[in-house]
């Protein structure tokens, strides 16, 4: 099974981008995660990891809740 992380920045006011794509990806995969968190955060960061491995960072692309549940689930 697969652990997401989504690390946000609390500065930032990016909490509720954070719990929305975490809704997002639950209801699409929840059967197939073991576990998906949120880790608070400064500086900005607003990034989505799959076991580890980094599949959006804000600093790189435009935050698109659709678009980065695509990006977990093809990592799966």
């Amino acid at each position: 099974m697969t652990a997401v992380e989504i690390e946000y920045c609390v500065p930032c006011g990016f909490r509720d981008r954070a719990l929305d794509l975490q809704r997002a990806i639950l209801t699409g995969l929840e059967r197939e995660l073991d576990s998906c968190r949120l880790v608070m955060g400064a500086d900005g960061v607003f990034r989505v990891s799959v076991d580890g491995t980094v599949v959006f960072d804000v600093a790189d692309d435009e935050f698109d809740v659709d678009a980065i549940a695509r990006d977990v689930r093809s990592h799966l």
